[in-house]
């Protein structure tokens, strides 16, 4: 809107005010006129007043730094695997297998104790040095107080022959000394109180090869997941001793199909133990079955 016409528009507004004043002419429009702003200084003034105060605030704002507390996090450490016992016990000090067991047979240090009908503690010559190793008694076992007894017991039985071992010549034993129920999986805790048994084991047998069945066994002394694939046919270590895991006789009897490697994984222990009996006994040689 020009000057002008906003000029006209106030004189009109003041005359209706004041109807009977004949003091407003068109001079005063034109004098009106000349002091009334015009629309854009109009919103140039109200840009540079709603633009003031947000300038001020922004050169008066200060920004105080936050200082952050440093904090050091100490995460726990959780064990998987139970080391081997610092505390001697008597078991620990036992220095046969017969012993040994006198110690141990009443072991009620988990859950499996109480619904044992037998404490399977093993069965062999105590001078083997051929160690086979179970994951724990099924329940013929826990019945009988022998490991691998039934169908299972006599292929492995079948198995060893084919080698030229006999049950009396070698020593059987599992992981866990008690059947747990329903045949299910050890678990981690049975496994940590039970395992230290199988260690002491060890420490007196000597053995100079370990025939570990299957993949239960497996995971449970190499703490770590596998498949059978992955791991047969393999020489490893445990407790520094070659190790070679084949499937389990109850697994053979329901897949005839996976006969022929296991027969492979059991002529890899033979060549293993040969070679090994030989490095320490030159004379061993001499008693190999015909």
């Amino acid at each position: 809107m020009s000057k002008k016409k906003v000029a006209e528009s106030v004189l009109a507004l003041l005359q209706r005010q004041q109807p009977h004043s004949s003091k407003f002419t068109s001079t005063d429009s034109t004098l009106l006129e000349n002091t009334v702003p015009s629309v854009q200084s109009v919103r140039k003034l109200t840009k540079q007043k709603t633009q003031e105060p947000t300038a001020e605030v922004v050169q008066t704002q200060t920004v105080t730094p936050i200082e952050v507390p440093k904090v050091s996090i100490t995460l726990p450490t959780i064990e998987t695997v139970k080391a081997e016992p610092t505390i001697q016990h008597e078991w620990q000090k036992a220095p046969t297998l017969d012993i040994l067991y006198s110690h141990i047979h009443t072991c009620m240090n988990c859950s499996l104790g109480a619904t044992r009908l037998r404490f399977v503690f093993g069965v062999g010559s105590p001078n083997a040095k051929l160690l086979v190793i179970g994951e724990a008694p099924g329940e013929e076992e826990d019945k009988q107080g022998e490991p691998f007894v039934g169908r299972a017991g006599q292929l492995l039985t079948k198995m060893l022959e084919a080698i030229n071992f006999t049950r009396e010549e070698i020593y059987i034993a599992n992981i866990l000394k008690c059947r747990p129920p329903k045949n299910r999986r050890p678990t981690s805790e049975e496994v940590v109180e039970c395992e230290p048994y199988l260690w002491k084991q060890i420490e007196l047998l000597q053995p100079v090869v370990i025939l570990a069945l299957g993949l239960t066994a497996a995971e449970t002394l190499f703490k770590q997941k596998v498949t059978m694939k992955d791991i047969r046919g393999n020489i490893l270590l445990y407790k520094k001793i070659p190790t070679i895991i084949t499937y389990h006789p109850a697994a053979l009897l329901r897949n005839p199909e996976w006969k022929k490697p296991a027969w492979e994984d059991i002529q890899l222990v033979m060549r293993t133990y040969n070679s090994l009996i030989e490095k320490t006994n030159p004379e061993w040689k001499k008693t190999i079955k015909q």
